[in-house]
């Protein structure tokens, strides 16, 4: 709270020990300075948290659709799927990627819609894998 800090290391082999004092001299933020950043730091937390959302859902959409299309290229999955579905499910693919690539700054609901619409086409045809 007074703005020093008093360090202390001992090398156990040896037996040697060393102090050292760190004091809040010029150079350092001062107490208004800090009160200052922790206002700012909450200011901005709740446009943190709904960017964090944001990307959480973008790189969602983004992993699923990489996913699946490695899916598809997968021999012993490939064989099994029909060809019909196959071309619908990489037109959809394809369709999604696409779509990330041009809308980057889209919000949480659009990336979340683009993965629901994502899944309505591959879960069918998933699930006749299994």
């Amino acid at each position: 709270a007074n703005g020093i800090m008093n360090v202390a290391a001992a090398e156990k082999l040896t037996g040697k020990t060393n102090k050292i004092t760190i004091s809040n001299n010029k150079g350092r933020l001062s107490q208004a300075d800090i009160e200052r950043m922790v206002k700012e730091a909450e200011r901005f937390k709740e446009e943190d948290e709904r960017l964090r959302k944001k990307i959480d859902a973008k790189n969602s959409l983004e992993n699923y659709s990489y996913s699946l299309k490695n899916t598809l290229q997968d021999e012993k999955v490939a064989g099994k799927i029909s060809e019909e579905d196959k071309k619908s499910l990489e037109a959809k693919i394809t369709e999604t990627i696409t779509w990330l690539e041009s809308n980057s700054t889209a919000e949480v609901e659009e990336f979340e819609a683009k993965q629901k619409a994502l899944e309505g086409v591959a879960m069918p045809i998933m699930t006749k894998l299994y």
